[in-house]
């Protein structure tokens, strides 16, 4: 795959996150709450994840697992963090707003543990890069724009953009 293609997959990709969250936000209102939503999510995904080595015959290979460091099983646990928190915040900051101000912690998180050099070689933050990050700042105070007043309520009564009928 080309350059071209892989950004347009991971443009693609990144179309899914918001769709991802507002799907486990309704589901949890059906399962009992934004964390049994994320581990239902899991438990899909590794079904899915787990018919496609299947499928491939790709070989898992865990001799000498054990012998790694704790710290190198922690993706699993930023994961699920990651899709629980989202799937109980995106209902409260919309789809948009949660999705912007995760990128923005992701833009901040990466530039940091590149200047560091936090398992991998260091990557200098140069005057560029912080320009890059500093407009996605702004992008991300004009999406989310605390300043505005909140959003009207719905008919219901609520702000909650889950009816009440989707809720039963």
């Amino acid at each position: 795959m080309n350059i071209f293609g892989a950004l347009l997959v991971a443009v693609l990709i990144g179309t899914i996150l918001p769709l991802q969250g507002l799907v486990n936000a309704r589901l949890g209102v059906h399962v009992g709450g934004p964390v049994v939503a994320a581990f239902v999510s899991f438990l899909v995904g590794t079904v899915m994840l787990g018919l496609y080595l299947l499928a491939t015959r790709t070989p898992v290979t865990l001799q000498g697992s054990l012998k790694l460091p704790a710290w190198i099983w922690a993706g699993g646990v930023f994961g699920a963090i990651y899709v629980a928190c989202f799937t109980l915040l995106i209902p409260r900051i919309g789809a948009a707003g949660m999705v912007c101000l995760a990128v923005l912690g992701q833009v901040t998180a990466s530039l940091l543990l590149d200047q560091f050099g936090i398992l991998q070689a260091p990557k200098p933050v140069d005057w560029m890069r912080l320009l890059g990050a500093l407009l996605v700042l702004a992008g991300v105070l004009l999406v989310v724009a605390p300043w505005r007043a909140p959003a009207a309520k719905n008919p219901a009564g609520t702000s909650d953009p889950i009816t009440p009928a989707a809720r039963r």
